[in-house]
């Protein structure tokens, strides 16, 4: 064999233990991007929670709209967790109500209740990307993501602003499933709160929403958001959530989280903050 020979041989073997060593460095980002979202995911935060929230409708000429809800969510197990919102302010949207059931996987049942018409209505699967009341949420911003249905990548510690953070890029396994392509968030690694979290669509390589954290406290000994925006980067809307007062572990039972629930708001009158 020439020297030439003997070159390509060498070159094919660094070649090779170069790919194999780039392999090695993704699924090792990928173990670390798995873990850091199970710390986030499995974040203590009680095992149930009621909250009273003012949401404040901004639009892009700065113009105001405020609403009073209260919301409830209950721990039922791993990838089963239930939620219940109510309004009660102002007039033209007290008593609309949202149910979400979240099951193991991607399993999830929503009912919506509008007063006006009396009516209990089921939000289906495809109107994952439909905006909730008018807000910047979407329906699906309202459902529980286990971790298992997404990829997970640790792209390393960045700072935000003062802060340093973990940065998690989060990509659908089915891309059917999810009206984002892909979720960048990053994560205060103390309290395991992602204090941004960027959302982008099929074919955006700019996010199309943004999810800010502003304000952060331990109450009942769980670290908890009680100033959060999330910005709707195409037209300048925002939608801010502040949460007035929120208790855990008041032992929340089974029967709010029924349909029944959504007309009747004696069932979940008792557990108000």
């Amino acid at each position: 064999m020439g020297r030439r020979g003997i070159g390509w041989v060498v070159l094919g073997f660094l070649g090779l233990s170069l790919v194999a060593a780039a392999a090695a460095a993704v699924e090792l980002e990928n173990e670390a991007g798995i873990r850091l979202a199970r710390q986030v995911y499995d974040r203590p935060d009680g095992s149930d929670m009621s909250s009273r929230v003012l949401m404040v409708l901004k639009d892009k000429g700065g113009k105001t709209r405020k609403r009073v809800l209260y919301s409830y969510a209950k721990d039922k197990g791993p990838g089963e967790r239930w939620t219940l919102m109510r309004f009660v302010q102002p007039a033209d949207i007290e008593g609309t109500g949202l149910l979400t059931l979240d099951h193991p996987g991607d399993d999830s049942d929503q009912w919506l209740y509008l007063p006006a018409l009396d009516r209990v209505r089921r939000i289906s699967s495809s109107r994952k990307g439909g905006r909730f009341v008018g807000s910047d949420f979407f329906y699906e911003d309202l459902r529980d993501r286990e971790v298992d249905m997404d990829h997970h990548r640790f792209a390393g510690r960045t700072k935000l602003g003062k802060l340093k953070v973990d940065l998690l890029i989060s990509t659908p396994k089915d891309p059917a499933n999810s009206v984002y392509s892909r979720r960048v968030s990053w994560i205060h690694p103390r309290t395991l709160i992602p204090l941004r979290v960027d959302l982008y669509t099929k074919g955006r390589s700019k996010p199309v929403k943004r999810l800010k954290a502003r304000r952060i406290k331990k109450i009942q000994g769980y670290w908890t958001v009680l100033d959060s925006t999330m910005y709707d980067l195409r037209t300048g809307h925002s939608t801010r959530l502040l949460t007035k007062r929120i208790k855990y572990d008041q032992k929340i039972p089974d029967s709010l989280f029924i349909k029944r629930a959504l007309s009747d708001a004696t069932i979940e009158r008792p557990y108000r903050p």
